[in-house]
């Protein structure tokens, strides 16, 4: 890394922190079992994934990948139908591959999540009341039996790049874990629901929409509250509280 001309802050907040400094990534985290379960998920994934280069607890060293991450949240993506659909088929063999050996997420913890998430935004007045009932109402039909699969369990449109039409890399697998395969696909598609139909082009057969409907409302209501308290602004056009919005329109 001789040479390098500055350092970028990725992401930083009290839980971790990411730094870019030329070509290698440092990941900083409090707790040394997500980057175990990181390094383990990306040996294991049938997808491209990024070099570890170095471990150092609490510091894990990884390599960029190639390309450019398939959009942001709140902004149009510019990736083409094509490169969706290449995330969709690189999803896809995620989801095939065997199922992660430690334990995944549970619906009655995720049911209890909703419902204190929900009960937080209403105390504190941060969206109409109606906007929360009706969203709570749609994220229902997530909370249901599924059979786990290999999922990413943090699948932002940040996290898959892309060079053209072809996936380069998928990184941030330290939530990675058997789950429900609509998950991933309703965390990749939030507030980018337009490129949906090119995702499920390249995912295949199997795919519930309104699954991954509910997922939309009940990512948006769970991951609200810890956007705020951690400096970010889920009401930013296009994020979180958009996505919300829209979804008690369509009611």
């Amino acid at each position: 890394m001789a040479g390098v001309e500055e350092i970028e802050v990725v992401v930083a907040h009290r839980q971790r922190a990411t730094l870019r400094v030329g070509d290698v990534f440092l990941k900083v985290d409090v707790d040394p079992a997500h980057a175990d379960v990181e390094v383990r998920a990306m040996a294991m994934a049938p997808v491209p994934t990024p070099a570890v280069l170095w471990r150092e607890p609490p510091v894990l060293a990884i390599a960029a990948v190639p390309g450019e991450a398939l959009g942001v949240l709140g902004e149009p993506s510019t990736a083409s139908p094509a490169a969706w659909a290449a995330a969709g088929a690189a999803v896809r063999r995620l989801h095939d591959a065997p199922v992660p050996p430690w334990p995944g997420p549970r619906l009655d913890d995720l049911a209890a999540e909703l419902d204190e998430e929900c009960a937080w935004l209403l105390a504190n007045a941060v969206l109409p009341a109606e906007v929360v009932r009706r969203n709570r109402e749609i994220a229902e039909a997530a909370l249901r039996p599924w059979e786990p699969v290999f999922i990413h369990g943090d699948l932002q449109i940040t996290h898959v790049f892309v060079d053209g039409d072809e996936v380069t890399g998928v990184i941030d697998w330290s939530e990675a874990a058997p789950g429900d395969a609509m998950f991933d696909l309703a965390v990749l598609t939030l507030g980018h629901e337009d490129r949906l139909d090119d995702l499920l082009a390249g995912y295949g057969a199997g795919a519930d929409r309104d699954v991954i409907r509910a997922w939309w409302s009940l990512r948006a209501l769970t991951a609200s509250r810890w956007l705020i308290e951690h400096g970010f602004d889920p009401d930013t056009p296009g994020c979180e509280f958009d996505v919300l919005r829209a979804r008690a329109r369509e009611a």
